[in-house]
């Protein structure tokens, strides 16, 4: 898999023997654990296959919503940095960059307007801010018939919008005039955290999973600019193109259960009753900070679809899928979005619903299908289709390396948590 005619076919299979290199002179009374961890400290993060043109793009502060939603959807990303338009041209790329724009950010941002004003349901008051904004005309067409007390979720203060919600709000001057620097605020000294071209793949990886980082910038600090982004699909795709390779065999081999997955039980997964209110389950992924909800049969734990932050995109870019029903809850969202999908002759995993595993499937299974469908995350279910846990990215990489005592030393400094009133 790995070799084509004594040559790597990959990049990532040429890293993956680089490592298999390294595996093979580590002392032997390491544990595998260990080995590793010492084959990717030894490996620079410059190493690591330059992402496509497509994922490595700037969205300038001055752009409206609309074309940051437009920009990220065509090239298929969740999130891109902020270019501050104002900064001078010898900026340093801390005062280039002004943060990072993503759907979740902007549908959540979206949500806070429309709960401003405290005691006003969330279409009034979303209503009262197009108003503000865009003038009476455009508010009443967005309040006529928002609210539909048949899905009223039974959490206090979700939010709930019928089918005219979106397609109205995507026509108004408030998404259209509203800059992303608008609602973009940094929250640490610099804008992200990035790392720089020497660092290591181990800080990559423990970034990934342990500090639960999405993807990973890398900045050149003598070019002033973004390098390269280090994606979880990317590292996923890596892991495949080694998965026969003699130092991940020991772990692609073992059944899940043997490694001790799935780590998260059910009564830890967040999910979505599929009557709630759609925006509840983006606003649960961005609360807990998790990239997906499963979307459960009312009353029970049997999982009936997926829904991920990229899903947010269906509201902003096709909002006029909606229009016939009185509440877009969870099971209408799929509906639509299947639908949509279908008639325009688009792949998405969310077409085929949801991508589970078993606990006796091996890990290189799991890896093979995760890379296979551009995912991030996969069920763990039993033969009746009920939830039993969930794997990501971070439970793998947690099972094959560690972070070793004081690894990141100061690594950290300055950066600071995000404030309690940060809702971007």
């Amino acid at each position: 898999m790995a070799t084509e005619e004594g040559s790597p076919k990959s990049p990532e299979a040429k890293l993956g023997l680089e490592v298999e290199d390294l595996w093979d002179i580590q002392e032997p009374q390491l544990s595998p654990t260990e080995k590793l961890n010492a084959c990717f400290e030894s490996i620079p993060v410059s190493e690591f296959p330059q992402a496509s043109s497509s994922q490595v793009i700037e969205i300038r502060s001055d752009a409206s919503l609309g074309e940051a939603v437009k920009l990220l959807s065509q090239n298929k990303i969740l999130s891109a940095p902020v270019v501050d338009v104002d900064a001078p041209e010898d900026a340093s790329w801390i005062d280039r960059y002004i943060g990072i724009v993503e759907f979740a950010g902007i549908v959540v941002w979206i949500l806070h307007q429309s709960e401003k004003k405290e005691g006003m349901d969330a279409a009034d008051a979303f209503a009262k801010a197009l108003q503000d904004s865009a003038g009476p005309a455009v508010a009443a067409a967005a309040a006529s018939g928002m609210s539909s007390p048949k899905y009223i979720s039974s959490q206090p203060g979700s939010p709930k919008t019928d089918g005219n919600f979106f397609e109205s709000l995507t026509s108004s001057d408030f998404y259209k005039n509203t800059k992303v620097k608008d609602i973009s605020g940094t929250f640490r000294w610099a804008p992200f955290l990035a790392l720089q071209p020497s660092n290591s793949f181990l800080t990559m990886l423990l970034l990934l999973s342990k500090y639960r980082m999405k993807s990973i910038p890398v900045v050149d600090l003598g070019d002033r600019k973004i390098d390269n982004i280090i994606t979880q699909s990317a590292v996923f795709h890596m892991l495949e193109e080694c998965a026969d390779l003699q130092w991940f065999r020991s772990w692609g081999s073992k059944k899940l259960y043997e490694l001790g997955l799935p780590s998260m039980r059910p009564n830890h997964i967040i999910m979505v009753d599929e009557d709630e209110p759609v925006l509840q389950a983006f606003k649960n992924m961005q609360e807990k900070g998790v990239g997906g909800v499963p979307v459960v049969a009312s009353g029970g734990n049997k999982a009936i679809g997926n829904i991920s932050i990229r899903d947010i995109q269906y509201l902003l870019i096709a909002p006029e899928i909606y229009k016939e029903y009185r509440s877009i809850t969870a099971k209408n969202f799929l509906t639509a979005v299947k639908n949509y999908l279908a008639e325009n002759k688009k792949e998405s995993p969310l077409v085929s619903g949801m991508v589970t595993c078993k606990k006796d499937d091996t890990l290189k299974d799991v890896i093979m299908k995760l890379d296979s469908m551009k995912i991030h995350r996969i069920y763990v279910v039993d033969g009746e289709g009920n939830l039993e846990g969930l794997i990501t990215l971070r439970d793998i990489i947690s099972k094959i390396v560690h972070e070793p005592r004081g690894y990141f030393g100061d690594f950290f400094d300055g950066i600071l948590p995000i404030p309690q009133n940060s809702r971007v």
